[in-house]
């Protein structure tokens, strides 16, 4: 198996305990629960690189990677929800989207076909992706002593904000458009561009 691969395990095996460290009741697993978080970004970064430089694209590394980013986005915006700041209706797009592109992959790779991430689809994990870090650390620095004042405006934002809310809108609305735009113009990689 390859280390990009490996990689993309790591970032499945590491969004369930993303999650369950941010709930627990104490800053210091919350805390853990955002560093969690930044490592299973950067495998996504650094894997996909390693990938690109010594030439290690496989049929499964095309599944897997994708799907790895699928998951941990979301178990984030899962709990977003558990917050209580992101409706259902937000929740269940991102994820159906996620669950009929995967399968949509996965039967195309059972035909012999490799469907290629196409650059809106990247644009899209990236924007989820910095979405999510920013108010995952916006939810950290408040376990920090930083004044009341600061924790009821950051709370504020996250909790009440129209500016929030649109953000969330924006990124269900994107997610939304990726899968439609999956379905209707799929485009494969050739396969002597595979190992």
């Amino acid at each position: 198996m390859t280390i990009p691969n490996i990689l993309s395990i790591i970032r499945i095996i590491l969004s369930p305990v993303f999650i369950i460290f941010f709930l627990k009741d104490d800053p210091f697993s919350r805390r853990i629960s955002l560093l969690i978080f930044f490592i299973a970004v950067l495998t996504d970064w650094y894997d996909g690189w390693h990938a690109r430089k010594y030439k290690s694209i496989t049929n499964f590394g095309i599944f897997i990677d994708p799907l790895a980013d699928k998951v941990l986005t979301s178990f984030a915006f899962y709990l977003f929800y558990l917050l209580g700041f992101m409706p259902l209706w937000m929740l269940v797009i991102i994820v159906l989207r996620d669950i009929v592109v995967t399968f949509i992959r996965s039967y195309d790779e059972y035909k012999g076909l490799i469907m290629k991430t196409s650059f809106i689809a990247k644009t899209k994990t990236f924007i989820q992706m910095t979405y999510l870090f920013a108010i995952l650390s916006l939810l950290v620095l408040i376990t920090y002593p930083i004044g009341d004042s600061n924790i009821q405006a950051i709370n504020d934002f996250i909790f009440k904000s129209q500016i929030n809310y649109y953000l969330l809108v924006l990124v269900t609305l994107l997610t939304l458009y990726t899968g439609i735009d999956y379905l209707l113009k799929k485009q494969y990689i050739p396969k002597n561009e595979i190992n």
